[in-house]
């Protein structure tokens, strides 16, 4: 029989990775719900011009509407929560204190072909029981879920249904500013809402923080129950997943964002071809210049992603990249700050090749990159540094699933016995396949959610580990 040890780690394990203004990971994971911002927009006099007026007037929105509505449906999920009363517990033996009740959850969703396939938030969905979509005409169908990327924010769920209206996904890379779209979606209830705006930004960081970040930023109103609506060009074509708004109150006071259609047309493939999200890797550390970092790094260039460092063995460091090459451009897509690196490389997929146009010594030069597999990865949050398991490996270990540690940083965790070479096999209930997998379940933990982590240790033996 196989030892079991369970420890609880009360204190926060952070601090065991650092990282200067200038060394960011490019494959850093962070998931974005929809709720409050943190700052308050002010509210500033403005000339009156009606020169908007005849702009909006000569723009179609009927074509984009129409194709639009039958594809956008509504998402209820219901999740079971369980709650205990000690109590009860007390005076009448334990188990009679467990009750359970049900919590309804609604937001939109977006068909995207005809044989029922349906895209949506992954916050929308986490943790349901029971998906239920409504389309537009009334009739109402369970759904599966296929797969989900809490990185990105996207689900993928499927109806039992034939010939349904769907929506065709545009080039979201290629959009611009100022363009007119369309946000679509079930806001409050309220379902086949379309409301109309103009896309406000591009690669947009909701943190301000440097942050893998990059989305469409639109003033057209989005309201909770909007998540996983459409965002549509004129044509009526998919640009965006909306996801988040930026807001002291709940609703929409301005700003809305979508994730691009590119990162999430390529989720769903993903998830449909493989099962999981495949994700490349550039193989450069480094992070995007303004005036003030050009000034203390010596450069001329205020745009572009700096590279300090260079990963070995990957696809930049094959292909000749070297630290204080600035990367202006990818596959003729414009690099001018961090999200847009990372906005770019989560539309690839591992083997795929780029074209990277980048600055060297002031001269404009270009290398084709073949992306790699990222398989370390640093998890601050645990301090541990974790490595991806060949076939070999498991097979060696007499295991199907884990990850390496081949790092250990948290003096706390080591007080306790882990080490080097220890396996991570499971996350709360969930097994662990790859790095990418610890990343995404870190990244979509709720604020007051535990960590149950089990462990393989040296001798074989399983060790359960709870972070609080």
């Amino acid at each position: 029989m196989k030892k079991i040890l369970s420890i609880v780690l009360f204190s926060a394990l952070g601090g065991a990775l650092t990282l200067g203004a200038y060394k960011l990971f490019v494959e850093k994971p962070q998931v974005v719900f929809e709720q409050a911002g943190l700052e308050k927009p002010s509210a500033v006099n403005a000339n009156y011009t009606n020169a908007m007026l005849g702009a909006a007037e000569n723009t179609d929105f009927t074509v984009a509407a129409e194709k639009t509505l039958n594809s956008v449906v509504h998402v209820k999920n219901t999740m079971l929560q369980t709650i205990k009363d000690p109590f009860a517990e007390f005076f009448y033996g334990q188990g009679n204190g467990t009750r359970q009740f049900s919590q309804v959850g609604t937001g939109s969703g977006v068909i995207i072909s005809s044989d029922g396939y349906i895209i949506t938030n992954n916050h929308v969905i986490n943790n349901a029981t029971d998906i239920a979509i409504v389309l537009n005409n009334k009739k109402e169908y369970k759904a599966k879920l296929i797969g989900t990327d809490p990185t990105n924010d996207i689900a993928l769920i499927k109806v039992d249904a034939k010939d349904l209206p769907y929506v065709t996904f545009g080039d979201s890379d290629h959009i611009k500013v100022g363009e007119w779209v369309l946000a679509v979606g079930n806001p409050y209830n309220l379902t086949s809402t379309v409301t109309a705006g103009i896309v406000s930004a591009k690669g947009r960081d909701l943190d301000g923080n440097g942050s893998v970040d990059s989305f469409i930023q639109t003033d057209a109103a989005v309201n909770p129950g909007n998540s996983g609506g459409a965002l549509v060009n004129t044509r009526g074509e998919l640009i965006g997943i909306n996801t988040a708004i930026s807001s002291m109150t709940g609703s929409f006071v301005g700003y809305s964002f979508a994730v691009p259609s590119n990162i999430a047309k390529k989720v769903v493939e993903d998830l449909m071809e493989f099962g999981n999200v495949q994700k490349a890797m550039l193989g450069v550390v480094g992070g995007e210049l303004d005036s003030k970092i050009a000034e203390n790094l010596d450069v001329k260039n205020t745009q572009g992603f700096y590279i300090s460092d260079v990963t070995e063995n990957s696809g930049a460091a094959k292909a000749g990249l070297k630290s204080k090459d600035i990367i202006v451009q990818l596959d003729g897509v414009k690099i001018s700050t961090y999200a847009d690196l990372t906005g770019f490389l989560r539309t690839k997929r591992p083997n795929d090749k780029v074209q990277v146009v980048f600055l060297r010594n002031g001269e404009e030069k270009n290398v084709l990159v073949t992306l790699t597999k990222n398989e370390i990865s640093k998890v601050s949050t645990l301090g541990l540094e974790l490595k991806n398991l060949d076939k070999t490996e498991l097979k060696k270990l007499k295991i199907e699933n884990g990850v390496k540690v081949s790092d250990i940083l948290n003096k706390e965790l080591m007080s306790y016995g882990v080490k080097k070479g220890y396996i991570i096999t499971e996350i709360n209930d969930k097994k662990v396949y790859s790095v990418d997998d610890v990343n995404d379940m870190i990244s979509s933990k709720s604020s007051n959610e535990v960590l149950r982590i089990v462990m393989l240790n040296l001798d074989g033996e399983l060790e359960r580990y709870i972070f609080r």
